[in-house]
């Protein structure tokens, strides 16, 4: 059985690697590695090589992003996925492709994927993400797909919802908890050592992502978030850059900017990786910006979390996460909440309900045992 599994960045391919694990395993599954997006460019790390690191085999490349953000650039990026992946589906000719999540390029290879009729397993559908247009790939993907994994069962739910068949929709919990928890950790002096960069209890971690549905430029928010920042000396931080969005760029000169000015308490990374993310997770007082990981993952650490805005509007919250408007006085006063020890306190007891055991394992069991010629899609109907 020929199963391709689909990553196009740093995060979604951290995610995955449990389950690639498992694949690679299998003497009864060949395992083909497609590989795109993000993963291909030096701007944002190139971290194709991570992969290859780890010791996989990349089977296909498809070089897709435009080196601008706007969102025709978007579209002209979709547009030459489109062809490159339906190129390499061709000559891959899996039983099966895996997609985890919902960003463009997802959208692109499954769309390929369906018109070549090759049965589409999707990873965390049923989510809302209120402020990105990511929100609808993420449903546009789970109407092209057979197989569905959600992350909780309220997004099962959801799937089901949207016309898919319970029989093929399986709660089993979120992979990138699974991914963290089996994560082990560097030690604090090895991590400052590997970042060069001192690391305490006032140290934040901020990951800003345009609001892609939102028509105020990301500049703007972005720079509320810098305000606040820059409001306190006392806060050291660690910038994770963003994606390619339209206006992910913007954000990214303007955290280079800013490290410049303040190397002495602020550093930027465009990639750190699973081993070194998970291991700052530890160490810091809280996550600070509009990133999915924030709400999904930080519950399992544990550490506190303040949300801006509406991007990930929808997601179900663990008591760990504050949610902040998006504005210097709203950042300001959830930041303070977040590092406060009572706080603190607070979240050494939170349940993340993200978090199920075996994750990958209920996704590998389910895919190795899919019937290769089911192919066909019905809509189920809920009745009142």
């Amino acid at each position: 059985m020929k199963i391709c599994v689909f990553t196009g960045g740093r995060a979604e391919y951290g995610l995955l690697k449990p389950l690639l694990k498992l694949l690679a395993a299998d003497n009864d599954i060949t395992l083909q590695i497609l590989v795109a997006g993000m993963h291909l460019c030096p701007e944002f790390g190139s971290t194709y090589k991570i992969i290859e690191d780890d010791g996989f085999f990349i089977d296909e490349r498809v070089e897709m992003i435009l080196s601008s953000d706007s969102p025709v650039s978007i579209c002209k990026s979709m547009g030459l996925g489109l062809i490159g992946f339906s190129e390499a589906l061709e000559r891959l000719q899996p039983d099966i492709l895996v997609t985890l999540g919902d960003r463009f390029e997802n959208f692109a290879v499954s769309s390929a994927a369906w018109t070549l009729r090759i049965p589409i397993a999707h990873i965390q559908g049923g989510e809302i993400t209120a402020g990105a247009i990511d929100d609808g790939f993420r449903h546009c993907i789970t109407k092209l797909s057979s197989l569905h994994f959600t992350a909780t069962e309220e997004y099962r739910d959801r799937v089901i919802q949207l016309g898919e068949q319970p029989s093929c929709v399986f709660n089993v919990g979120a992979i990138n908890v699974e991914a963290l928890k089996k994560t082990e950790i560097l030690d604090k002096g090895i991590l400052e050592k590997e970042l060069n960069f001192k690391i305490n209890r006032r140290t934040i971690l901020v990951t800003f992502h345009p609001s892609t549905l939102d028509k105020t430029r990301s500049d703007i928010y972005f720079k509320n978030v810098l305000d606040v920042i820059d409001s306190d000396n006392s806060l050291r931080v660690i910038f994770t850059k963003t994606l390619a969005d339209t206006d992910g760029r913007v954000i990214n000169t303007m955290i280079d900017d800013y490290v410049a000015a303040n190397s002495d308490r602020c550093m930027a990374s465009i990639s750190l990786g699973q081993l070194k993310y998970v291991s700052a997770l530890n160490y810091i007082g809280a996550v600070v910006g509009n990133s999915s990981s924030g709400i999904i993952e930080t519950a399992s650490v544990p550490v506190a979390t303040v949300n801006i805005g509406d991007r990930e509007k929808g997601r179900i919250c663990p008591t760990n996460v504050i949610n902040s408007e998006n504005s210097v006085e709203g950042i300001s006063d959830a930041l303070k909440q977040a590092l406060s020890p009572e706080f603190q306190s607070k979240v050494q007891a939170v349940v993340n309900p993200y978090e199920k055991e075996g994750t990958a394992r209920l996704i590998f069991n389910e895919l190795s045992s899919f019937h290769k010629d089911h192919r066909s899609k019905e809509f189920f109907d809920l009745i009142s």
